[in-house]
């Protein structure tokens, strides 16, 4: 069996997608003025459910976005994802709190570090691909609650 046809099925089909298909939106670095804070205190109950807060300030989103949130505890390189919550763009300075669960006894009151990420889904050719508008790494005391 000859490869040829299929090489020409296969540069025909690039050619005809080419235009459709170009390279996705590089990841933007934070526009002036757009921020995202995380408190300096968390909560986390003895089931493993954690409450993280902070303020953030984004701008341009034309697409839905977000604020997410994770945590992650000593030598561990494994993060916790503690709840997302919708964020309006529209450069005014807001607040957004976050809670999740993780596993009893998996993160324990006391030092850890939480993340913090403003996200927008921004639609390129069809796809919802993530723009991220700012984010912070940050040590946060959680409390018992």
């Amino acid at each position: 069996m000859s490869l040829r046809p299929l090489l020409t099925a296969a540069a025909g089909a690039a050619l005809l997608l080419g235009p459709v298909v170009a390279a996705p939106p590089a990841a933007a670095a934070a526009a002036p003025g757009e921020t995202v804070t995380v408190s300096a205190t968390g909560r986390i109950t003895d089931d493993g459910k954690i409450t993280l807060s902070g303020t953030y300030r984004c701008t341009g989103a034309t697409g839905p976005a977000f604020v997410s949130s994770s945590v992650h505890q000593g030598s561990s390189t494994v993060r916790y994802g503690i709840g997302g919550t919708g964020a309006v763009c529209d450069g005014t300075l807001r607040t957004w709190k976050n809670t999740g669960s993780v596993h009893a006894d998996t993160v324990r009151p006391g030092k850890v570090e939480a993340e913090a990420t403003v996200t927008e889904l921004r639609s390129f050719a069809g796809l919802p691909l993530p723009v991220i508008h700012a984010v912070q790494k940050k040590g946060v005391e959680l409390k018992a609650a």
